[in-house]
């Protein structure tokens, strides 16, 4: 399945493909792939959306990324999705735990003038469990980033997420799945600005 999520009857796909519908029609996954790789690069360069740290926001900073390849960006999604045998919060959860995740950014290391070990540990945590909820059908890794940059850049101590390296990174969101967050606090450590 595009992104390796375990398959499953996928109404965001096209029938009989293995491929997401797009504003394109793109039909093959490794087009589509690339497509959304640039495309989103190119929307991550621009000034993401300002807002007030809560899911309307980040549901904004998805859609400000994907707007040019999926028509619905920045909406969650509606299906059942799992990836490597990780089961993601289910569809008619997500706003729900949405709410109750966002409201921990009002907690004093997501504030200006929190202390920097505290925001990363934080961080890392709420990281964790954005991943687990998983809200969008596509493009949650990359949303969970730049969300990430504009809340080091609020409490002033940037990470410098463009030294995130997908081969320690990745396996680093997947151990926290499982409740280890180590490798997560770790790995931000290293982005310290």
């Amino acid at each position: 399945m595009f992104g390796g999520y375990d398959g499953f009857d996928d109404p965001y796909s096209y029938r009989g493909l293995d491929c997401l519908k797009n504003r394109l029609g793109i039909r093959d996954s490794a087009t589509l792939q690339a497509f959304e790789l640039e495309m989103s690069t190119l929307r991550a360069e621009e000034p993401l959306p300002l807002g007030k740290f809560g899911p309307t926001h980040y549901r904004r900073v998805h859609h400000h990324l994907f707007q040019d390849v999926y028509n619905w960006a920045g909406r969650y999604r509606t299906v059942r999705t799992a990836k490597g045998g990780n089961v993601f919060c289910y569809p008619e959860n997500i706003d729900s735990q949405m709410k109750q995740l966002f409201a921990k950014l009002g907690g004093a290391s997501f504030l200006p003038g929190a202390a920097e070990d505290g925001f990363v540990a934080a961080a890392a945590n709420f990281l964790a469990d954005l991943n687990a909820v998983h809200p969008f059908r596509e493009g949650n890794g990359r949303s969970q980033l730049a969300f990430l940059h504009l809340l080091s850049l609020r409490v002033a101590h940037p990470l410098e997420l463009e030294r995130v390296s997908r081969e320690t990174f990745l396996p680093a969101m997947i151990e926290s799945f499982s409740g280890n967050i180590a490798p997560l606090v770790a790995e931000l450590n290293a982005l310290r600005a």
